[in-house]
């Protein structure tokens, strides 16, 4: 049987009921905001007008999402590879959802919510990046917002290096990358322009390169 309906859903599984209903908040808390100010990473996920997802790994140093107030959450853009996956999705569909996340903490954030893209000069003086002013900061008003449970972590065991895979005969990244795009030199040179390239624009906002 596929399931293509929420009462093909529902005759499967149970309603949903007590915590896992009544913890959702419609704003930060001072938990959600002492989580931002210690969280290091985490995915965007957005969709576009046709529906097409994508989801996008966002990092920097703790307290790098910031809480603006109890209604809004914001980052700035920092330097990528210009896809704008995300960013072209948002402009045409302002919904998004984060997925916030500490290591070594089972628990994550979540935060639904609508997106609006700013070049304000005060605000992306306040997301500077070193000396550099972003040029684009994301401002997300909350919908919802609330401590997701640890069961996925547990069995992950993400945060356990003991628990971690072999990575013996995995490729490396830019060998990955090579045969993903055809490129024509190999792993160990294109590595080096990858690292180069970390190096140059790791730090510089969005937009810069």
């Amino acid at each position: 049987m596929t399931l293509r309906s929420q009462q093909d859903l529902r005759s499967v599984y149970k309603e949903a009921s007590g915590g896992p209903i009544d913890k959702v908040i419609d704003k930060l808390d001072q938990h959600c905001i002492d989580f931002l100010a210690r969280c290091p990473f985490f995915v965007l996920s957005t969709a576009g007008a046709d529906g097409t997802c994508d989801g996008s790994p966002k990092g920097g140093k703790p307290g790098f999402v910031q809480a603006l107030d109890s209604q809004r959450v914001a980052w700035a853009d920092l330097s990528g590879n210009n896809r704008l996956d995300s960013f072209e999705n948002l402009v045409e569909n302002t919904h998004a959802a984060l997925l916030l996340m500490i290591p070594g903490f089972d628990e994550t954030l979540r935060i639904n919510g609508q997106v609006e893209l700013h070049t304000d000069a005060e605000l992306c003086e306040r997301f500077a990046v070193g000396d550099k002013p972003a040029k684009v900061v994301a401002v997300l008003t909350v919908a919802e917002a609330y401590i997701h449970c640890s069961k996925a972590f547990r069995r992950s065991e993400l945060w356990s290096a003991d628990a971690w895979p072999d990575l013996t005969d995995l490729p490396s990244g830019p060998a990955m990358v090579r045969d993903h795009a055809n490129i024509p030199v190999e792993p160990e040179v294109l590595e080096e322009l990858l690292e180069q390239d970390a190096a140059d624009t790791l730090w510089k906002p969005g937009g810069e390169s």
